[in-house]
């Protein structure tokens, strides 16, 4: 009978590479995990077509690619695709593909006629270039995982996100935990029992296609109170200005801005620096360009709970057994 080939079971069989988004954080978890970051080499031909070359032997070895689909998204999606097909090509046993950010994520239903759900196109991208398994944070829509036709491993930044408002010092009786709207309410429901605090929900009405107000306020007293709003992503941040604004009205004492990944584009940067914000709290699943940092931004690392993934994947062990 032919030998079936076995899966790789020691850290010498690892071996981790970075796509042009995120190099800084990638380095960051080769650095946790005590490994050396593989050798590749992207580029360009003179008509803008993305090249790759694989500078070290990876045949056997247990693969991940470190590139989240951050903008410019379709560049780094396309870098992704490319990246996987050549790991595919030189023999890569188990390929991974670290996604900390997952662009098109919002595209992830009908929402009216005739148009299409982008998500899912891009997951049969990935899964058709070679990927293996995803290791993906905070999708935006949890269901996305079901796109795939792979294996999805889900993170969650809420415990990174926690930890950090615990540590700054906040009086506990003085915390509120504020959900920016009603999509929010779950994730916002977890923060509060994580922080013991109590939660009050912005009730946001649309008004049209691009504006919303937040008026009231529903459930916990903010007056006087220290009010932490949590998300999955900051986008244009229209929506948690607008909430930050209402519960100002409402007397907050303080308010803080916490969310896993940090696009800022558009007029993000003005908005956020006329809200009313103690202070921003995002991660490193995005990069923030020099134009985006703010100093009431802080940046927290998300490098150590990608690493012990990673490790966790590689070793064939429970990744939710880090969430209990």
């Amino acid at each position: 009978m032919p030998s079936i080939p076995k899966a790789p079971t020691t850290m010498n069989d690892l071996k981790i590479f970075s796509g042009p988004a995120n190099i800084p954080l990638t380095q960051d978890i080769c650095r946790y995990l005590n490994l050396p970051m593989g050798k590749i080499s992207m580029g360009r031909f003179p008509d803008g077509e993305i090249s790759c070359k694989i500078d070290e032997d990876v045949r056997g070895r247990d693969v991940f690619i470190v590139q989240p689909t951050c903008p410019p998204v379709n560049d780094h999606l396309m870098e992704l695709l490319v990246m996987i097909d050549s790991f595919k090509r030189a023999s890569a046993f188990r390929l991974t593909a670290v996604i900390p950010y997952f662009g098109y994520a919002r595209q992830d239903r009908k929402d009216s006629g005739r148009v299409p759900i982008t998500a899912k196109l891009v997951a049969n991208l990935i899964t058709r270039a070679g990927a293996d398994r995803v290791l993906a944070m905070d999708l935006h829509a949890p269901q996305i995982q079901g796109f795939f036709d792979c294996p999805v491993d889900h993170l969650y930044a809420a415990p990174v996100l926690s930890n950090h408002v615990l540590s700054m010092g906040l009086p506990k009786e003085d915390i509120v935990v504020v959900s920016a709207d009603e999509g929010s309410i779950k994730r916002a429901s977890g923060h509060a029992s994580r922080l013991g605090a109590p939660l009050a929900i912005v009730d946001k009405r649309r008004l049209s296609a691009d504006t919303t107000r937040s008026t009231n306020i529903i459930g916990a007293s903010v007056e006087g109170k220290i009010a932490l709003m949590f998300d999955d992503m900051i986008s244009t941040a229209g929506s948690i200005c607008s909430a930050a604004e209402a519960v100002q009205k409402h007397g907050a004492g303080a308010i803080y801005a916490a969310a896993t990944h940090g696009l800022l584009v558009g007029p993000a940067i003005e908005r956020l620096r006329a809200a009313p914000f103690a202070g921003i709290i995002v991660t490193d699943s995005i990069p923030l360009s020099p134009g985006k940092q703010l100093p009431s931004i802080t940046v927290l690392s998300v490098a150590s709970l990608l690493g012990q993934a990673i490790k966790r994947i590689h070793r064939n062990e429970s990744v939710s057994m880090m969430f209990q």
